[in-house]
């Protein structure tokens, strides 16, 4: 990110590999404080940039020969810095402390039953505030300077201080819900002892963003590919705040959205004044598909298609320089990390994937925001609340919710069922209340009686999770009430469908969609 992006207080999160790092960061931007996450060993090239460090957890021992190492000499003593479990035990075992393997198993809840008093860094932390422990080694002795501050019955050291400078450091996971205080812990750090301002808001953001966008872009056009979704939808109207009907939308219909969701979506998008074409390319990608049973082949297909037919609209605009697209915070996270990109589970489409024939260059709005942040700018923007709360929708559609060969057949079948169950969790108030939700259609017949016959048909699946981010994810559990009518308005209304199941699989070891 450039310096003039964003002229307010900057904090640097560096990653030494922590499946937590990225929550850091979140909560950090939750109290709204820019941060930035960079691996230890990927500095960014101005320091001077940032007011604060904040260093992360790691999944290695301290003490191991391949322990991540950063030269500290960057920072201490000339920014506040806060040290979280292997920061604070780097701290410990590199300058004149101990670091050890522990007697017990210091993992899960635990409580500081010390708390050492008139310290600004404890500041509104109650007695025996809960937190949440991840780590097999522990601090022994603290290092040249070190004050304790804080206690749980098996960690003695489990926060401290340097005396002299704005260092300070805990065993625990401040980031993660476990911890009740663990917001406390970094405000205090941020406000009390770094002294930064909390002016990273959504208005700050696209006041800043849309003067950035018009400097960046001036009079040149842009052609961005919408999806109906939550990041797409943001993007197109924070460029069309800055430049437009320099901004040309295209909205392209792959015949495996959702019942009646190309014509609806498209009418919102025209209702917020956007410069939009939907282009119905339905026959085109189904026939591509056509014997097609592989989930991968079917991405790439979908993905090859789209390109070309993205290709083929955009080339209609003259002079195009810009492609627009949706990037967020963690897709750049996730492609500089620790251990290199993070290894692809499955292949995804999108705008970002189009060949360097088109030679056009990039513009991305969104890529400092997390997801929520995305959504909170979104609402800013005025974007109906509806757009906003959609859940997530997979780019290859309904594709990859029919295991097997796709016809125009499953797809209109698939389609009525899952209308039936969004509709169904909308009129029950329940839509909100769950983070993704679709029908699946399984590639098996069976029987069935309906009055006096007996039925051989299709059997559907039912998904309902809830998540943060996707990464994880449990079941929800729907009142068996209402899956008992929505499994009686299915197989009434959906000719074809004589069965349907519910599935309790949490991510891991099962993913969302199934394929």
């Amino acid at each position: 990110m450039n310096k003039d992006t964003f002229q307010g207080s900057r904090l640097l999160l560096l990653d030494f590999g922590s499946q937590y790092t990225q929550l850091i960061a979140r909560r950090v931007r939750e109290l709204n404080v820019y941060c930035e996450m960079h691996p230890y060993n990927h500095l960014p090239e101005n320091l001077e940039d940032f007011s604060a460090v904040i260093l992360s957890g790691s999944p290695y021992s301290v003490r191991a020969s391949d322990a991540p190492h950063l030269d500290l000499s960057l920072f201490r003593g000339k920014k506040p810095i806060l040290a979280v479990c292997y920061g604070a035990q780097y701290l410990a075992h590199f300058f004149g402390g101990e670091v050890a393997p522990s007697d017990v198993r210091e993992y899960g809840r635990a409580h500081l039953v010390y708390l050492k008093e008139n310290e600004p860094f404890l500041a509104d932390v109650p007695a025996n505030s809960q937190v949440w422990m991840s780590h097999s080694d522990t601090i022994k002795a603290l290092p040249t300077g070190g004050v304790r501050l804080a206690s749980t019955p098996d960690v003695e050291n489990a926060a401290y201080r340097i005396e002299g400078e704005p260092t300070y450091a805990i065993q625990f996971h401040p980031e993660v819900y476990h911890s009740t205080d663990g917001k406390q812990f970094l405000a205090n750090f941020l406000f009390k002892i770094a002294r930064l301002t909390p002016s990273w808001t959504a208005d700050n953001f696209i006041e800043t963003t849309v003067a950035s966008l018009k400097v960046q872009i001036g009079g040149e056009k842009v052609v961005l590919g919408l999806s109906g979704g939550v990041d797409s939808t943001v993007a197109a109207v924070l460029l069309n705040r800055a430049i437009g009907s320099q901004l040309h939308c295209i909205f392209v219909n792959n015949g495996l959205l959702r019942k009646g969701e190309f014509q609806s979506v498209l009418e919102q998008y025209k209702g917020m004044g956007l410069n939009i074409k939907g282009v119905d390319a339905s026959v085109e990608f189904l026939s591509a598909l056509a014997g097609v049973t592989d989930p991968e082949v079917k991405r790439k297909t979908i993905g090859r298609v789209f390109i070309e037919v993205f290709d083929k609209e955009a080339h209609q605009i003259t002079d195009v320089t810009y492609l627009a697209q949706g990037t967020i915070y963690p897709d750049v996270i996730e492609s500089v990390s620790v251990k290199g990109p993070s290894a692809t589970i499955k292949s995804h489409h999108n705008v970002g994937g189009l060949p360097d024939y088109m030679k056009l260059k990039i513009v991305e709005p969104l890529r400092t925001l997390f997801k929520d942040e995305v959504r909170r700018v979104g609402a800013s923007l005025g974007i109906p609340a509806e757009l906003l709360g959609r859940h997530p929708f997979p780019g290859p559609g309904l594709a990859i919710r029919i295991l097997g060969d796709i016809t125009p057949e499953k797809v209109a079948t698939l389609q009525q069922v899952d209308a039936i169950f969004i509709n169904a969790l909308k009129d029950n108030n329940l839509y909100d209340k769950v983070w993704q939700a679709g029908a699946i259609l399984l590639p098996i017949n069976s029987v069935g009686v309906m009055g006096d016959e007996r039925t051989y048909e299709k059997c559907v699946a039912l998904r309902a999770v809830e998540s943060t981010d996707g990464m994880t994810a449990d079941w929800v559990h729907l009142p068996y009430s209402f899956l008992q009518k929505v499994s009686n308005e299915i197989i009434n209304k959906v000719k074809g469908v004589n069965r349907v199941v519910y599935d309790i699989s949490s991510k891991p070891p099962a993913t969302i969609e199934w394929e």
